[in-house]
């Protein structure tokens, strides 16, 4: 099975990218939006963690940038009747993060705004996806958009942040200030922690 690969990048379009080897071998790589959006231009080199699926007419290849990113592609195959095209929909559309927040609220609607998933089959995978949920790990990077693990008891901190996206907040401004506030504070509640919050943003807009 192939397992990681290495090579210069060919071409790449909304379904995934070519690759060529060292060895002079073109490899046909499926990949969700999040990693072709971070391909480097024509010509340069790409590393990709692979999961090799193998079937009785074809031999597909799926590619992350990260090992963590193939571990939670894995997951999401692992729920039954969820295969690899709906699970590439998924991760092109959510993070491991949201992926937990999601499981955790039962989220029916948000997830149903995956191409080709409907509010029965949302329903099906969420409830799949709360027994796996510990294994979603999140992306480690030093970009400002990697995903954070927080201190707070789960549902404190999803309740907060549900409550300040109910009042207009956009996720990408408050969840980093979301988790540094059960950072500090441990034993906030929701409202407690929603109410530190909006001190930290008036702060911050002042």
């Amino acid at each position: 099975m192939i397992g990681f690969l290495q090579g210069e990048l060919i071409s790449a379009d909304e379904r995934g990218l070519l690759l060529l080897t060292p060895g002079g071998v073109g490899y046909e790589v499926a990949a969700p939006t999040s990693v072709l959006a971070g391909l480097p231009r024509r010509g340069e080199q790409v590393r990709l963690f692979i999961h090799t699926q193998v079937a009785e007419k074809a031999i597909d290849l799926f590619g992350f940038l990260t090992a963590d990113d193939l571990d939670l592609f894995r997951t999401l195959i692992s729920i039954d009747k969820l295969g690899p095209k709906k699970a590439l929909a998924i991760l092109s559309m959510f993070d491991a993060a949201h992926l937990r927040e999601i499981a955790f609220r039962e989220d029916v609607n948000t997830l149903s705004m995956v191409p080709g998933i409907g509010p029965k089959s949302a329903k099906q995978i969420l409830w799949n996806l709360k027994d796996k949920v510990d294994k979603l790990k999140p992306a480690v990077s030093g970009g400002a958009g990697a995903a954070q693990e927080t201190k707070a008891p789960r549902s404190e901190y999803l309740d907060a942040l549900a409550g300040l996206k109910g009042l207009g907040y956009g996720e990408d401004e408050i969840r980093p200030m979301l988790i540094e506030t059960f950072d500090e504070e441990p034993d906030l509640d929701a409202a407690g922690a929603i109410r530190a919050v909006l001190k930290k943003i008036n702060a911050a807009r002042s």
